[in-house]
């Protein structure tokens, strides 16, 4: 029986895929809203969207313009996903190396890591009011994590011979853990950034739904109060456009990590 094989695309073909999608995705949403089976109010067609998501670039809404907004979350969410990291992927090397750190941190870290972000939302009000801290917590909640697992990981699996090398010459702890468990660790600590940064920034917009008086998700509020469906819509294409250019650029760095490690 002859092997199965993955079926491989090139780019073009890949390209031509997706522009079917989306445009299937399009000619699907424009029947349905102009079609009157969903009501108007409910789904407001895709050009009425465009129009509003170009006026909202320029003309404030409860109270900044949708940049403004978006400059607001991006700096919450820099905040929480950098203290996630720096936080995350230190501890997660040093559980990797000693035992006894591991055995300490994870039953606590176990628990705590499938609490999802949002369940953090009625502690950062209380602690943090509608400061930047109580966002700041919610995307640590969910870009923490991540961090610490891939790095844990990607310690664990390092292979032996390397560290035994570094112990036969007399390396110190600290040494072996930043010049050959980091090293190692590079790809898995990377692709554990790239789920970080998808989970943190979803945290942040559930975060500004309830405890923020900026951002694309209070945004998001004000507009669902003023029963303006094109806005919320206007505020979920930036939500996707910006998150999807934070995965593309790590994709795009968690590439160039692998290439660096194959050469």
């Amino acid at each position: 029986m002859s092997a199965l094989r993955l079926q491989t695309l090139s780019r073009a073909e890949a390209a031509a895929l997706g522009a079917v999608g989306l445009l299937s995705f399009f000619a699907i949403w424009s029947f349905l809203s102009l079609s009157g089976l969903v009501p108007h109010q409910f789904l407001p067609a895709p050009y009425e969207v465009a129009a509003r998501f170009g006026r909202l670039l320029l003309a404030p809404f409860a109270g900044a313009t949708l940049p403004e907004h978006l400059a607001s979350s991006a700096l919450r969410f820099a905040y929480g996903f950098v203290l996630g990291a720096v936080v995350g992927i230190p501890l997660g090397l040093l559980m990797g190396w000693f035992r006894v750190l591991d055995e300490i941190v994870s039953p606590a870290f176990d628990a705590l890591r499938f609490i999802a972000p949002i369940a953090w939302v009625p502690f950062a009000a209380l602690w943090f009011g509608t400061g930047i801290g109580g966002p700041i917590l919610i995307i640590f909640a969910g870009a923490f994590p991540p961090c610490l697992i891939n790095a844990y990981r990607g310690a664990r699996f390092v292979p032996r011979p390397l560290i035994e090398a570094a112990q036969m010459l007399g390396t110190s702890n600290l040494r072996i853990i930043v010049e050959v468990l980091l090293p190692a660790s590079t790809a898995s600590i990377v692709a554990g950034l790239r789920v970080s940064a998808g989970l943190g920034w979803q945290s942040l917009i559930g975060a500004e739904l309830i405890v923020a008086s900026t951002g694309v998700g209070f945004m998001m509020v004000q507009a669902q109060l003023d029963a303006s469906t094109p806005t919320v819509m206007s505020a979920m294409v930036a939500i996707g456009l910006v998150g999807l250019a934070i995965d593309v650029a790590l994709r795009a760095l968690e590439a160039a990590v692998r290439r660096r490690g194959l050469a």
